[in-house]
């Protein structure tokens, strides 16, 4: 359940209509003010048929170019309806809305499709901070990842593989804070998380980000 089979089931729901799918791309829908193609292969690591292909379904899905919170939380329930989404769905759209804007545009979507599907190990943990860093200052704090895991903990619920170990989400995300703020000064920079992810796979599947925010 996450991240990737939801960008990935939406972004290719439609099948590519070949002058109209291009002539919308190319001009597109003024409100968004979305990229041509060229941009966005230089941009991503998508071909042109690509990108054509995943705009016909995003644009099926949002024929306004916009997604706003409230769909894209509609959109989690509509692929994964026996989970608890809404926390998780929450805090993946704000980390997908770059410019805070309330709402994903198609170079957004595409953007954060191309990390989480075909991103360096190092991308993918950049997508993972930005993820954890819930109010953008640029470093993590111990309430920040107990936010998180606590949504995936609900995202997951009797699906996830028990841990003995784990009592609870508070637990859980104290273990992993402690890890990763190398010099114990109450916060995770963005050095200090990569370093340390880099280092220690352990650490990434703790966080619960690349096996559960990406698959």
């Amino acid at each position: 359940i996450g991240m990737r089979t939801l960008i990935s089931n939406l972004g290719m729901m439609g099948k590519v209509t070949k002058e109209k799918t291009i002539d919308d791309l190319e001009m597109t829908v003024v409100r968004c003010k979305p990229e041509t193609i060229s941009v966005l292969c230089k941009s991503t690591k998508f071909s042109k048929e690509e990108i054509k292909r995943i705009y016909q379904g995003f644009k099926q899905s949002c024929p306004t170019g916009l997604v706003n919170e409230n769909t894209f939380k509609d959109m989690y329930c509509q692929f994964f309806p026996l989970a608890d989404t809404t926390q998780y769905a929450h805090y993946v759209f704000k980390a997908l809305d770059k410019d805070r804007a309330g709402a994903i545009n198609f170079k957004e979507f595409v953007m954060g499709l191309s990390v989480l599907s075909r991103g360096s190990p190092q991308e993918k943990l950049q997508w993972a901070f930005n993820l954890y860093d819930i109010n953008k200052d640029g470093a993590v704090t111990r309430d920040e990842i107990f936010e998180i895991v606590s949504a995936v903990y609900s995202l997951l619920g009797h699906c996830a593989a028990p841990h003995p170990e784990d009592q609870s989400a508070r637990e859980h995300a104290a273990r992993v804070f402690q890890k990763l703020d190398l010099n114990n000064d109450g916060i995770v920079t963005y050095d200090e998380f990569i370093e340390t992810c880099l280092q220690d796979e352990d650490i990434v599947k703790s966080l619960n980000v690349l096996d559960t925010v990406l698959d």
